[in-house]
């Protein structure tokens, strides 16, 4: 097949101690990396990027047979990640991945939250703030203590720094205001969990099965873990990677049961990745990520599928197979 390759990639400036407006791209080396499955697979792949440019490229065509899509999106909005594949969907090409409205959906965490609660998942207790700490403050007084302050329309831990965890009342219309003036988007305050954070791999379709699943353990104790943007950049140094999990059976069976109803109720397609956290053995939803990074080195995914016995090859490979099967459907 023919299989085009859309991505962000990051500038060699990127990813500076304050800086991570690229957070979620891609560095050069993912993007190889996964075209050379690709090809070793036996496809034809070319490149398109992402933006005007790659849009430019389909409607002069040659078209490509499928689309293997891992872009971000530019820009702060909450539909960025979906309108590329909309785009591919209007002018007929097929693309893996979650349609438009599950990539939309994923990205604005109060909306997740609210569908995978309805669906009978556990998720902590949050509030929304739009504009102002100070139009919520009942709300905000009824959360317990301590809270987590994060963007609501970021991933990658975008924004999610040390001092976002909140024990103070008196310090949290601060942070809020801080993350609304930083992001320019809502700010989601939400109860903190005490627990395990553990991270599922999902793949296929109909059914939908669990890949692996890898938990993130401190190498030093902390009274309040937060697997943090300082964390996840220094990630050889700060944790550990469990997978599987050394956790009780009847824990990790209940977070399997709690990732595949959450995919399920988000109407993802072929991948996701879904956070948890598990307290008292509950698994309390955190977020999901239909475009989880494939960074051979350092991609949680890949890591729960070399620990599983998946090369890197063949996890590209059953992303690509869902794909196809699906679509030719």
């Amino acid at each position: 097949m023919r299989i085009g390759l859309t991505f962000d990639m990051r500038a060699p400036s990127a990813g500076g101690a304050t800086d991570d407006v690229e957070e979620e791209f891609d560095p050069p080396e993912t993007i190889a990396s996964i075209e050379e499955a690709l090809r070793s697979l036996g496809h034809e792949v070319v490149r398109y990027g992402d933006g005007e440019e790659a849009v430019r490229a389909f409607l002069a065509g040659p078209r490509p047979d499928l689309v293997f899509n891992i872009a971000e999106g530019l820009g702060a909005g909450r539909g960025r990640e979906a309108r590329l594949p909309a785009f591919l969907e209007l002018i007929g090409i097929p693309c893996s991945g979650s349609d438009p409205l599950g990539l939309a959906l994923t990205l604005d965490k109060d909306c997740s939250k609210r569908v995978v609660a309805s669906a009978g998942v556990p998720t902590a207790r949050w509030v929304l703030v739009r504009e102002r700490a100070a139009d919520h403050a009942a709300e905000l007084a009824a959360l317990p203590l301590p809270v987590i302050v994060k963007p609501a329309w970021e991933g990658s831990s975008k924004g999610i720094l040390p001092d976002s965890v909140v024990e103070e009342p008196s310090a949290l219309a601060a942070v809020i205001e801080r993350c609304l003036a930083a992001y320019r988007q809502p700010a989601l305050v939400e109860e903190f969990i005490h627990g395990d954070e553990i991270t599922v791999g999902v793949l296929g379709n109909r059914p939908a099965r669990v890949l692996g699943m890898m938990r993130v353990v401190p190498r030093q104790p902390r009274q309040r873990f937060v697997y943090d943007l300082e964390v996840k950049r220094d990630w050889k140094r700060q944790v550990e990677y469990q997978c599987p999990p050394r956790l009780p059976a009847a824990q990790l069976a209940a977070v399997e049961r709690a990732a595949l109803s959450a995919f399920q109720a988000m109407g993802l397609c072929d991948v996701a990745r879904i956070d948890f956290r598990v307290r008292d053995g509950v698994p309390y939803f955190l977020e999901a990520n239909p475009l989880p990074g494939l960074s051979p080195e350092y991609g949680d995914l890949p890591m729960i599928a070399k620990a599983m016995g998946v090369p890197y090859r063949d996890l590209i490979g059953r992303i690509l197979d869902a794909a196809v099967a699906r679509t030719s459907r």
